[in-house]
């Protein structure tokens, strides 16, 4: 039931297959001045308006990484002055008890 099922061997029936070629024919059929095309046929052009979106993205990007680390860093502060003012708070009131047993 859960077993893949294969098409048998003998149906599949492969396109035309060309000879390979020598690496002396492969120089010899590919010019030296053929550019690489890419997706756009080889016209990729920059614009300033272009380097002026990259350079905004940027700095937008930086900008962000910057506010997420400042709140990472000002939560820690706040919780180290909470930790320190609630132990300075139990410190008051750990004397406080003392004096008082020793008093009675």
């Amino acid at each position: 039931m859960f077993k893949p099922k294969y098409p048998s061997p003998d149906t599949y029936t492969p396109a035309t297959i060309r000879p390979a070629l020598a690496p002396a024919e492969c120089a010899a059929a590919t010019p030296a001045s053929a550019k690489p095309q890419t997706a756009l046929g080889g016209l990729v052009q920059n614009s300033p308006g272009t380097a002026l979106a990259l350079a905004a993205g940027g700095v937008a990007g930086v900008l962000a990484l910057a506010s997420v680390a400042v709140s990472l860093l000002l939560a820690v502060a706040v919780t180290a002055v909470a930790l320190s003012v609630s132990g300075v708070v139990l410190l008051f009131l750990v004397r406080a008890l003392r004096q008082d047993f020793r008093n009675h």
